[in-house]
């Protein structure tokens, strides 16, 4: 395996038009250890839902396995998600399909209206507040603040979950799909204005209290640090056609990657952010790239996937489009 691991090295340093893509292939290989659930559901979130939803267990373990996810590792991890209700098996003779949840489907619907974005979301200047009003039990009161978390919610002192552009409907919804339902009646959301008194706190006060953006600039900048010499590449005058296989594994780390980000990203509106804010440089790095490797990652996609009954799912015309081309913020150079 070492002896492999070397010889796909040497052909990413040596190859001087496809090496970048190569080399993050290779260097998300060496990683001693993978959240394989992590990286399952960022493929039935970019490649599945968008072919029905469903896919034979077989014909996922061959999508994944030129990343050295080994059957093993994906038949436990893929039972995991079954059993927090991602997915639900439906059975076809000898075979069965894995079939999103309606709980699970809302959850990527929720997160792709974030991830192929083209900007932020325009602010209307309210502040989206969700208060804790009666007493939670510890262990649940820390379920409640993660899972705020992961929907771009900061903390304030007093219980206090604030956001700028969250649909608190929406949010009440996850929480209910995240299996807090029995918290609602515990919190209570508000809309709140600023009062716009020349005395009082301002909204970059509230911003540094609720949110620790260095971290998350930091980790923006890493990103554009691995992506931008492949997008280079793909742009450069030598360039050459991407094999269809490295085109979609490319693709989904590059959706695996920016989806964790945007899981950790409360969105806020560029009057709210630092100058030189790294996020957006991402954003379009990410699209650009992205439609890039669209022909080829789709072409994979048709020869490979399969359910359970021999047929290939096919790309549904009522899905979302991916990254708008008519994205007035793609013109600016990365």
């Amino acid at each position: 395996m070492a002896g492999i691991a070397n010889m796909r090295r040497f052909s990413a340093l040596t190859d001087p038009v496809i090496a970048p893509i190569k080399q993050r292939l290779d260097d998300f290989r060496q990683q001693r250890r993978v959240q394989a659930g992590s990286l399952i559901i960022s493929a039935f979130g970019d490649a599945i839902v968008p072919r029905g939803g469903r896919i034979w267990l077989g014909s996922l373990i061959r999508l994944l396995e030129p990343l050295e996810l080994n059957e093993r590792l994906i038949r436990t991890s893929v039972f995991r998600l079954a059993k927090e209700e991602w997915l639900r098996t439906e059975t076809v003779g000898r075979r069965a399909d894995y079939v999103l949840t309606q709980s699970g489907r809302q959850r990527f619907e929720e997160a792709s209206r974030h991830i192929y974005a083209s900007h932020a979301p325009v602010w209307d200047r309210r502040w989206r507040l969700i208060l804790v009003v009666k007493e939670i039990d510890p262990k649940e009161r820390d379920r409640l603040r993660k899972a705020l978390f992961w929907q771009g919610f900061g903390v304030l002192p007093g219980d206090c979950f604030v956001h700028p552009s969250a649909d608190l409907t929406a949010a009440f919804d996850a929480l209910v799909a995240e299996g807090l339902g029995s918290l609602l009646d515990c919190l209570m959301p508000l809309l709140a204005a600023d009062s716009l008194s020349g005395l009082s706190a301002n909204d970059a006060d509230l911003v540094r209290r609720a949110w620790n953006l260095q971290e998350l600039a930091e980790s923006y900048s890493a990103f554009v640090a691995t992506y931008l010499p492949i997008l280079a590449e793909l742009r450069s005058e030598r360039q050459t056609e991407v094999d269809d296989a490295d085109a979609f594994l490319l693709r989904l780390l590059l959706i695996h990657d920016y989806r964790r980000l945007l899981l950790r990203d409360p969105e806020l509106p560029e009057v709210l952010l630092p100058a030189d804010w790294p996020g957006q440089k991402a954003r379009l790095l990410c699209k650009d790239l992205y439609r890039r490797l669209l022909p080829g990652a789709e072409r994979h996609l048709d020869a490979t996937l399969t359910l359970a009954d021999g047929s290939s799912p096919v790309r549904l015309p009522s899905s979302v489009e991916r990254f708008p081309q008519d994205d007035p913020l793609l013109a600016p150079a990365l």
